[in-house]
């Protein structure tokens, strides 16, 4: 395989960067940070406007017939322009596993809106800090949802969740309307993300797996949002380091620029070989869609982006010293973004456990 991007790729990028600069600015996405329930809603029409909701999905079901890497770099510019939605990651992912998972009849009900953005998805696994937990705090019976999922990403604004519930004696895999289930809005570091806690009280839903079967899916949506997220985070990294390089050249200090340092060189240096190795694994993880060690390379991708993007943030702010953490500047638009991607689809301790978990395997 190559590492390389095509020509039909970078135009992706080239012109998705385009769109985003110009339609994205710092002084609109200051204010979200601030502001519970509500989102960069210029970042989701442009991202309906132009396919990108469709981007991923099959012609069959309404989508445009392309592939991860495509929809990671769509996310690598968004990362670079902070964009304020988080549903580009898991609208694709609630749309991924009812392509993958569900039956005719949910798919025609759901992924036309999933593929056009008008209807949005969200995943709620989590139980606490755990990513995908052996005990989920809902429980599914007689084909109903009860209990809570807390801290769902893009929760506040979903039409349809794929949830990980505790069936009788044995996991299960579901699909259900959020019009029915009572959410509530969670004050986060990142507003902008819409965090939500989702509670069920007899909630109907559909079965996608149970079993063994319902943990492996789940691991798998987890990994292919993972990967688009991964590209976000690089984005972001990129989008640091070309920050601190440029103010390293411009400001003074003794008479010379700062970038003349070293302390301040060195840093920008280990910064490049951080997004570096992070864009590699990235690329590698999603030309790996399919393969049977798809889950092991997006682990990879998600570590290594994760470290990129937390360094960038950190050492981009004390580059710039005391101006580094004004508002006006808007550095801490990258911070906070950063420490809310670094714990999205499961921190680094849950894909730790993951990649060690699958490298074990393989040796065996």
């Amino acid at each position: 395989m190559t590492i390389l991007y095509d020509e039909g790729q970078q135009a992706i990028a080239i012109e998705s960067r385009r769109v985003l600069e110009a339609r994205i600015s710092k002084d609109a996405l200051l204010p979200l940070l601030e502001t519970v329930g509500e989102y960069h809603r210029p970042f989701w029409d442009t991202a309906k406007e132009q396919g990108w909701t469709a981007l991923a999905l099959s012609e069959a079901d309404g989508g445009l017939g392309l592939g991860l890497t495509e929809l990671g770099l769509i996310a690598h510019q968004a990362g670079r322009t902070i964009s304020g939605a988080p549903f580009l990651t898991s609208s694709f992912g609630a749309a991924k596993a009812i392509e993958l998972f569900g039956s005719d009849a949910q798919k025609s009900r759901w992924l036309p809106g999933l593929a056009s953005g008008e209807a949005i998805g969200a995943i709620a696994y989590a139980a606490g800090a755990d990513a995908l937990p052996r005990q989920p705090d809902v429980t599914f019976t007689d084909d109903r949802l009860d209990g809570a999922v807390r801290g769902v990403s893009g929760g506040l604004a979903a039409d349809v969740a794929i949830v990980f519930a505790n069936g009788p004696g044995m996991p299960v895999l579901a699909i259900v309307d959020l019009k029915t289930a009572q959410r509530s809005a969670v004050a986060s570091f990142d507003n902008s993300r819409l965090i939500a806690d989702l509670s069920f009280s007899g909630t109907p839903a559909e079965t996608f797996a149970v079993g063994s079967a319902a943990r492996d899916a789940a691991l798998h949506i987890l990994a292919l949002q993972s990967v688009v997220t991964a590209h976000e985070q690089t984005g972001g990294a990129e989008a640091l380091m070309e920050i601190a390089r440029d103010y390293a050249l411009t400001r003074k200090a003794f008479g010379q620029p700062i970038g003349a340092f070293q302390s301040v060189k060195h840093r920008i240096a280990e910064l490049y070989g951080l997004v570096e190795l992070a864009r590699a694994n990235c690329i590698h993880a999603a030309a790996r869609e399919g393969a049977a060690d798809f889950v092991t390379a997006a682990a990879a991708a998600r570590l290594s982006a994760t470290e990129a993007y937390d360094t960038a943030a950190r050492d981009c702010v004390q580059i710039h010293g005391g101006i580094g953490v004004t508002w006006e500047i808007g550095l801490h638009l990258h911070m906070r973004r950063a420490r809310s991607l670094a714990i999205e689809q499961g921190s680094s301790l849950f894909w730790e456990d993951v990649l060690v978990d699958r490298l074990a395997g393989e040796a065996a």
